[in-house]
């Protein structure tokens, strides 16, 4: 069954330093759906434990098959517009609306 359009939990607001956690989750599909979030229309990328100086950079962590996106302490530049997609190879993948994160 091909994914229905997920739910996103994005807070509009968040204090620097604070811990914010995003959520997506759609029901339907089946096999269930794995979760790609994005940021500005870029794909975020899942941070894999590597010591690359490119992943340094990475301040949250993003669970592709819970849909969470896990923030432990959000700066500035995480402010941007977010929005999650649900795919598990069946039919077209779905998107949820972008909403905007101010830190």
């Amino acid at each position: 069954v091909a994914p229905s359009t997920p739910v996103c939990e994005v807070p509009s607001t968040a204090m620097t330093g604070t811990v914010v956690q995003m959520s997506c989750k759609e029901t339907e599909g089946s096999p269930p759906s794995e979760y790609q979030w994005y940021k500005n229309g870029v794909a975020l990328l899942e941070k894999t434990g590597t010591g690359s100086a490119r992943a340094a950079n990475i301040t949250y962590t993003m669970n592709k098959k819970s849909g969470t996106l896990l923030f432990n302490t959000v700066t500035k530049n995480d402010t941007g517009e977010y929005f999650c997609e649900a795919s598990n190879g069946i039919g077209l993948s779905q998107k949820c609306s972008v909403k905007r994160m101010q830190v």
